[in-house]
């Protein structure tokens, strides 16, 4: 048997603004919550008794579902350990205790549950995500580095993402005209012509006629460098539309599909401490049980769209929140080191920005007039990087050319 947790939203949570949203910047979050309840009363920890909301499945060894019960619960943590202390616990052959055990057989279902979820279609995407040593006193960044994704986290993920699939389902068979789902759109193909571009000029073939062919087409786009992979990944990422909430009574089922995780239902429901759209979702899973009686709110679908209208304005806030200060501690690294990315002009001082150049869109290029220079997309440069200040309190890295 195994149990996805999820701590419910206490009373304090019912009067919360409809459009919280967790903002999660470097060396400081912005959180929907209260610290009490964030940090101790919402949180699970070790050995201590939690109440919970629960989704329990009975799986066979292949990660079949033969079961499902949803149920309030109360959860006692055999422990509380961090992305790094769990993997390094599967990856020590010598342990063999219940907890390590426990672990390996999740794990290997994880594994199973995401090479079927890959197998539909789901896109395996990728960000420029980094992380940075703090200083303690000057809270300035001392180091960077990229954020590395582990068999744990992606353990973790397989089962969350499962447990809000499952969720909506359950909401929608009870209130199919009032629950609160997330759909992720297909990305027209004005939207993916850049990114075939792009291939196409280092000599790619992308077919992107569904996901399940471009995410096997991304799968297949590997050159000598062993970040090009996640380079095009990333351009991938940039051309994908925004997922975004929505009410089931506003759009038909054909619409509620999730394009990047190849399923046609979801939800979210696993982070009632983060994020307010899955406080609403707690509701509707309880009023879908009997345990609770459902709000008059979710009657009104105007009402119920409006709030899908404002969480998505807050997590757009959130993202850009989140983006920006990875800019700013980017900056204040980068001043005093070197930078990582930004707009590099061709037009300027020297010999290399003098002259007319032209862009070549078919080969994805840009060239000298006169044929003396040429630069390719995705094509190794050296650069010359200085921290300016061009407007008073007004920095930014400024890259050059060599």
């Amino acid at each position: 048997m195994l149990q996805i947790l999820c701590t419910p939203g206490p009373p304090l949570m019912m009067r919360l603004h409809k459009g919280a949203h967790l903002s999660t910047l470097f060396e400081r979050r912005i959180d929907m919550l209260p610290k009490p309840l964030t940090e101790d009363i919402c949180s699970l920890r070790a050995d201590v008794e939690r109440l919970a909301f629960s989704v329990i499945w009975e799986m066979t060894p292949e990660a079949e579902i033969i079961s499902t019960r949803y149920t309030k619960s109360v959860i006692k943590s055999c422990a509380a350990l961090s992305y790094v202390e769990a993997q390094a616990r599967m990856d020590d052959s010598r342990l063999m205790d219940p907890l390590t055990a426990d672990l390996r057989n999740m794990n290997a279902l994880a594994k199973v549950m995401r090479q079927r979820r890959i197998d539909r279609g789901a896109l395996t995407l990728a960000s420029a995500e980094v992380k940075f040593q703090i200083d303690t006193e000057t809270h300035d960044p001392l180091d960077i580095g990229m954020y590395q994704i582990r068999e744990a986290n992606q353990m973790v993920e397989e089962f969350m993402l499962a447990a809000n699939v499952s969720v909506a389902a359950k909401i929608l068979e009870h209130f199919p005209l009032c629950s609160l789902l997330r759909r992720h759109p297909s990305p027209t193909k004005e939207m993916l012509e850049p990114l075939l571009r792009t291939a196409a000029a280092v000599g790619l073939n992308l077919d992107v006629s569904t996901s399940k062919a471009l995410a096997n087409s991304l799968d297949c786009a590997v050159g000598d460098d062993p970040y090009f992979n996640k380079l095009i990944r990333i351009l991938a990422t940039r051309c994908m539309t925004q997922a975004v909430y929505f009410c089931s009574g506003d759009l038909t089922p054909p619409e509620f599909c999730h394009y990047g995780l190849a399923t046609p239902l979801y939800t979210h429901f696993t982070s009632p401490i983060r994020r307010y759209a899955d406080v609403v979702v707690h509701r509707l899973l309880a009023a879908s049980l009997g345990i609770y009686k459902l709000p008059g709110i979710f009657q009104d679908r105007a009402q119920l769209t409006s709030i899908s209208d404002n969480l998505n304005y807050r997590h757009r806030n959130a993202q850009m929140a989140s983006r920006s200060s990875v800019e700013l501690h980017t900056l204040i690294y980068f001043r005093k080191r070197f930078g990582i990315e930004g707009p590099v002009y061709l037009t300027g001082s020297g010999d290399k920005g003098s002259g007319e150049w032209l862009v070549d869109e078919q080969q994805q290029q840009v060239k000298k007039i006169d044929g003396s220079i040429s630069y390719g997309v995705l094509q190794t440069v050296r650069i010359h990087m200085e921290f300016v200040e061009p407007q008073p309190n007004r920095p930014k890295l400024q890259l050059t050319l060599i």
